[in-house]
């Protein structure tokens, strides 16, 4: 280990702007020990690519978690690991194969795709209700509430119940995202998921005396040669679609929004492009390469093996940091400029190999949606902060907050 380089990632510093000391990691100690995590942390994008898809390295990190904790705590927490590790996203093959074959038969591009009208409208709604202001927190009143409601609508989930929804998940979100600084943490996702896991199981049962034309029946509908979701399964599948599929899309936006103000020749570049629908993608993929919704992802060592001269154990937690991937030179030429118009964009933000994320198709079409709306109907956006609030998570890379001022487009008005 380099003694130049102190990974400490509960630094405010660390927490505003980790790329820095990511970068150092990078160049110095690519395969570093931190105590403070208790784990390695991976830096480089090969390392990190090749350790999404490494049979050594285990996905199933919450069932030894719990299996670890003193018996008065793990009796506790038994149902928080019991829904968790029913996530696809928490599992191995074979498991993880199965169940993410009977989500990809519900989950597919083809019913992503014909989203779009509906989103827009969506994006349209909420864009209304910023018309006749200057100022606004974009992360709460836009960022957010656009993709929880998209997914809501997949899943069959009425609107009015998105509030429980955000509330049961942000419970949860401190607990998934690693967070540092939320002592009670544990228990209030125990609380959050066991909430959420009696709502959907309800709902499942609505929804199988009364099927409609949703992500919720087609996966009640789902099989694989006689395979069938079991009802805990149809519950954490539920859970996990439900707070993946907002959560990535808010940080995009929110992280989006927040690059493009800093950046103002590409924000203006992107502007005058609207209606070029090959920038508007091209521009997506940049801010997810560039300051994307994730952070790292986590994994758990199944056999002992070397890399880079360290030697990993088994048992050990190992931090993919996908954000230091997305800004290795290595792969990236200048690779902390903010540019909508690189090629070549093979960031990691969605993962790689069998857990690339079922929902970034989702997140894509969102973000492609959402910034030409926005920038066609408001102009001259600047933070109505010195600096935004950014969340102390490990796994995600999100702000609490993004409070901006602006101002309506010429020509622009309320639509409907």
């Amino acid at each position: 280990m380099s003694p130049g380089v102190d990974f400490d990632p509960k630094l405010p510093s660390v927490i505003q702007d980790p790329y820095p000391l990511l970068h150092a990691l990078m160049e110095q100690d690519p395969v570093h020990y931190s105590r403070r995590l208790g784990g390695w942390v991976l830096t480089r994008y090969e390392h990190v690519r090749n350790g999404l898809r490494d049979p050594r390295l285990s996905a199933d990190r919450i069932r030894p978690f719990i299996e670890h904790l003193p018996p008065a705590e793990r009796a506790r927490l038994e149902g928080l690991g019991h829904h968790l590790g029913l996530w696809a996203v928490f599992n191995d093959p074979p498991k993880h194969t199965r169940l993410r074959g009977l989500m990809n038969k519900a989950f597919t591009s083809r019913a992503i795709a014909s989203l779009a009208p509906r989103v827009g409208e969506i994006v349209d709604e909420l864009l209304d209700g910023l018309m006749d202001r200057e100022e606004a927190d974009i992360l709460a009143e836009f960022a957010y509430p656009l993709p929880a409601t998209v997914i809501a609508e997949m899943l069959g989930v009425p609107r009015s119940d998105v509030h429980l929804l955000k509330k049961w998940s942000d419970e949860l979100k401190s607990f998934v995202g690693g967070a540092r600084a939320t002592p009670d943490k544990y228990d209030r996702a125990a609380q959050g998921i066991a909430e959420m896991t009696d709502y959907f199981a309800r709902f499942i049962e609505e929804r199988r005396r009364r099927p409609g034309e949703d992500v919720t029946s087609a996966l009640l509908a789902a099989e694989t040669r006689g395979d069938f979701l079991s009802v805990d399964e149809l519950v954490a599948t539920c859970v996990l679609l439900l707070f993946a599929g907002h959560e990535t899309t808010t940080n995009l936006i929110a992280n989006g929004l927040l690059a493009l103000m800093r950046h103002p020749d590409q924000f203006e570049a992107l502007r005058r492009g609207l209606q070029d629908a090959a920038l508007v993608e091209s521009a997506v993929e940049e801010m997810l390469r560039y300051d994307g919704p994730s952070l790292s992802s986590v994994r758990v060592v199944a056999e002992d093996f070397e890399l880079e001269g360290a030697r990993l154990r088994q048992g050990e937690r190992v931090f993919l940091m996908n954000a230091a991937a997305n800004r290795d030179p290595r792969v990236f030429p200048e690779p902390d400029r903010f540019d909508i118009r690189r090629p070549d964009n093979r960031h990691l933000t969605f993962g790689f190999g069998l857990h690339f994320c079922v929902g970034a198709p989702l997140a894509r079409l969102e973000g492609a949606v959402a910034f030409p709306r926005l920038l066609s109907r408001f102009r001259d956006f600047e933070l109505a902060v010195a600096e935004p609030n950014w969340s102390d998570d490990i796994i995600f890379r999100a702000m609490t907050a993004l409070p901006v001022r602006y101002r309506a487009a010429a020509g622009a008005s309320v639509t409907g």
